[in-house]
């Protein structure tokens, strides 16, 4: 920040101005201090201007839900920015990467929610079909069904539905819970927690899971042409796991329609890895508490230049 002088006919203003680089721009912003103004009151107007300054930088560091609000071109612009520094590029998988891709991402998911299967443990189950004789049979079975799950997605031509929602859930639990592909009941309410057991959001009250589901439908039908893919998976990932619509497994499902309305704008898979967790979590914390995406999106973008480096080991 930096004090500017300006000289006119009735005398000299002053302005606190900053400038920096965001969205591949320049941006610079002043904030007004006075005209023919002493010292001792400049330097006080400076001190709030700073305040003022501060929280103007802060607005474009962020990405609104669009959801609530209507993309600005700041904003829009920021998304092809972080694109450009994350070098991504659209690369597709061959039915090995996909092999490969199935592996990482069931271990991975399930990892972020406590399963103690190993990677190697599950491409013995999943390729090998050989079970680890001291895991838990329940754990062994969601393995089985997060890849399942991954095949239901590549081969199914529905963006986003509440009958797809309901059979990704039933696919990865149907061996494991007993409320698979069940909507909450009146009574049962959840929350998410990250690694260390902290409630970070409290889902929708039950009687509010299948309304706002409907809701987050047809918004994503409305925008679906209109929206960076990157983003629509985001949105309606972030507001899933808002919702919270199921009794336990809304991470993994979740994650699940994310890649699934990836796919459906014919860009790869995402794996959100288990290093990745707490950065993953705090990301729908933002969220939550702000309706900030920028995060989500800047996590989805190191995903992907991770994934590509893990196929061509």
């Amino acid at each position: 920040m930096y004090l500017e002088k300006r000289k006119t006919k009735n005398g000299i203003k002053y302005y606190l101005a900053h400038s920096f680089r965001e969205g591949g721009k320049v941006q610079k912003i002043r904030v007004y201090l006075g005209t023919n103004i002493k010292k001792k009151i400049l330097e006080q107007r400076q001190e709030k201007a700073k305040e003022l300054l501060e929280q103007q930088v802060n607005s474009f560091k962020i990405i609104r839900s669009p959801i609530q609000y209507k993309f600005s071109k700041r904003e829009l612009a920021l998304i092809k920015s972080l694109k450009r520094k994350a070098k991504f590029k659209i690369f597709h998988l061959s039915e090995e990467d996909w092999q490969a891709f199935t592996e990482l991402f069931t271990y991975n998911t399930n990892a972020i929610e406590g399963s103690t299967i190993t990677q190697n443990e599950i491409f013995e189950i999943l390729k090998e079909n050989k079970w680890p004789f001291n895991k838990p049979k329940g754990e062994i079975s969601e393995a089985y069904g997060v890849a399942k799950a991954i095949s239901y997605i590549r081969k199914s031509k529905i963006h986003l539905s509440l009958k797809l929602i309901q059979d990704i859930h039933r696919t990865i639990f149907e061996n494991s819970k007993n409320f698979a592909g069940k909507f909450r009941e009146k009574g049962v309410e959840v929350g998410i927690r990250d690694g260390i057991g902290n409630l970070i959001h409290l889902g929708a009250p039950a009687s509010r899971v299948i309304p706002l589901l409907i809701e987050l439908i047809k918004w994503y039908n409305k925008n679906k042409n209109k929206l960076p893919p990157i983003v629509l998976a985001i949105v309606i990932h972030n507001q899933f796991e808002f919702i919270h619509p199921f009794e336990d497994g809304n991470g993994r499902v979740g994650r699940l329609l994310l890649n699934n309305i990836l796919l459906k704008h014919r860009l790869p898979p995402v794996n959100i890895s288990m290093k990745n967790r707490k950065r993953y979590y705090a990301t729908l914390k933002e969220f939550d508490r702000t309706g900030n995406i920028k995060p989500s999106i800047e996590l989805i973008l190191k995903e992907y230049k991770s994934l590509r480096k893990e196929l061509k080991k």
